[in-house]
């Protein structure tokens, strides 16, 4: 526990030392493009060695600044012929044991609990209309839904960029 303690001690102080600099922004920025760009590119980009980068990424990594990298698959191409938003406004009691229930839906992709009228929102894929149907069914136990189905992405994984610069 005390070796516990240290270790978060010592994160804590390392973290309070780095900031995001306008180099590790303009490395992120190229990792967000392409998560499997190599090193040696980003430091050409950037103006680093390819060590210089790897060190860079490598405590970002360690700090939760980088929390991993994903492959974003096509819904379509994977046999989802629909993408839905769906928004819950869980009944009184309903949404601890709903919390538990969505990670187990094949069907979610993503699920925020948010403030406002509703308690939920889910992105989920579908094979077709009849499967949205069922879907929805499952869910009316646990309150009731609003249904948007998704017709086109207009921002889809946009870059996360740094707050100062948004000013």
């Amino acid at each position: 526990m005390i070796v516990l303690l240290l270790k978060i001690k010592i994160i804590y102080k390392f973290y309070l030392k780095m900031k995001i600099d306008d180099l590790n922004w303009q490395i992120l920025g190229q990792l967000q493009r392409n998560a499997r760009e190599s090193f040696a590119n980003i430091g050409r980009k950037v103006g680093l060695t390819p060590p210089a980068v790897a060190e860079r990424v490598k405590k970002m990594e360690d700090l939760g600044v980088i929390e991993g990298y994903r492959t974003t698959i096509s819904y379509v191409h994977a046999g989802h012929q629909l993408k839905a938003i769906i928004m819950l406004r869980a009944f009184m009691g309903k949404l601890k044991p709903f919390l538990d229930k969505v990670k187990t839906f094949q069907e979610v992709v993503n699920c925020y609990r948010i403030t406002g009228n509703e308690n939920i929102i889910m992105e989920v894929v579908l094979r077709d209309q009849s499967h949205l149907e069922k879907f929805i069914d499952e869910l009316i136990v646990y309150g009731e839904c609003r249904t948007h189905i998704v017709l086109s992405n207009i921002v889809a994984h946009a870059p996360i960029k740094n707050s100062k610069a948004m000013k």
